[in-house]
């Protein structure tokens, strides 16, 4: 049976003998062109390649650089130039946004490298891609709450930064790497207080203040600190403890004074209705503070 003789087939027409060359002309310019390139970095002179490839990182073009970075390191296996290169090939993937080949780069260049003098660079900038991991597409388009994202990488990074800070305190990166564990912990402790307003709307009292507690005792100089002792105080009168809850009070009246929650105005939960729309991104109580 010919397709042309069955109703519900597709009649497939071959190609213009013109078109059909054009299509292998152009598959083939492109495959040559690849070769040409790769065939122009065989045999050159490291420093050649090395500043091919930084002419590329200046000009952004990240993926040119990581391809020329690598053939140099394959074709030099040794020296300060392939040293230089590794180091340069991660910060490229960083910059075109591949973080976890990034981390990677990181990783093996650690292991071969231990006491190397751009260890510290590395781990800041291992901090660096992993607080960029998982920030994909859907979470900007949605506007996602970074603090509601799985926190595995985040608390890496907060790690890398640490051991930039703890390890290297006088280098050129600790005061950047100790501001961004800051950043960080403050998302750490935002995701502590949207757990226990959950549970407080949902009046699981008891979970609430473990929460609050919890964030109190770990992160005791998050932005979210005033926010966990109203969150304790409307716990505590959930619960029917009038001691603790005055105790809580007469505390964040010490603390934030101007804190909603002395006036009746808090927590100021999004609207149910909310949730019928596909398009509003997520909101928190928390989102009126911020």
């Amino acid at each position: 049976m010919t397709p042309s003789s069955t109703s519900g087939s597709i009649l497939v027409r071959p190609l213009p003998r013109l078109a059909a060359a054009l299509v292998i002309a152009t598959l083939l310019a492109t495959g040559c062109s690849r070769d040409k390139d790769k065939d122009s970095d065989e045999g050159q002179p490291v420093e050649a390649l090395y500043e091919k490839a930084q002419k590329s990182m200046r000009n952004g073009n990240w993926a040119s650089a990581e391809i020329t970075f690598k053939r140099l390191v394959a074709q030099y296996p040794y020296g300060q130039y392939t040293e230089q290169a590794l180091v340069e090939t991660a910060y490229a993937q960083y910059k075109a946004g591949k973080h976890d080949d990034a981390v990677s780069s990181i990783d093996r260049f650690l292991r071969t490298y231990p006491t190397h003098r751009n260890a510290a660079y590395m781990y800041y900038l291992r901090g660096l891609a992993n607080s960029s991991r998982d920030a994909v597409f859907l979470q900007r388009v949605w506007r996602l709450d970074a603090s509601r994202r799985d926190l595995d990488t985040p608390r890496q990074a907060y790690n890398d930064f640490k051991l930039v800070v703890d390890r290297y305190p006088n280098s050129r990166y600790a005061a950047d790497a100790r501001s961004r564990m800051n950043d960080l912990r403050d998302i750490f402790a935002r995701h502590e207080m949207d757990v226990a307003l959950y549970y407080l709307r949902r009046t699981a009292y008891v979970a609430a203040a473990s929460r609050a507690t919890t964030l109190m005792e770990t992160y005791p100089d998050s932005k979210y600190q005033n926010d966990a002792v109203a969150t304790l105080a409307a716990a505590y009168e959930g619960l029917g403890n009038e001691a603790l809850a005055a105790s809580a009070r007469a505390t964040l009246q010490q603390q934030a004074p101007d804190h909603p929650y002395l006036k009746g105005d808090w927590p100021d939960y999004p609207s149910d209705w909310r949730k019928l729309n596909p398009f509003a991104g997520e909101k928190s109580a928390l989102d009126n503070m911020d």
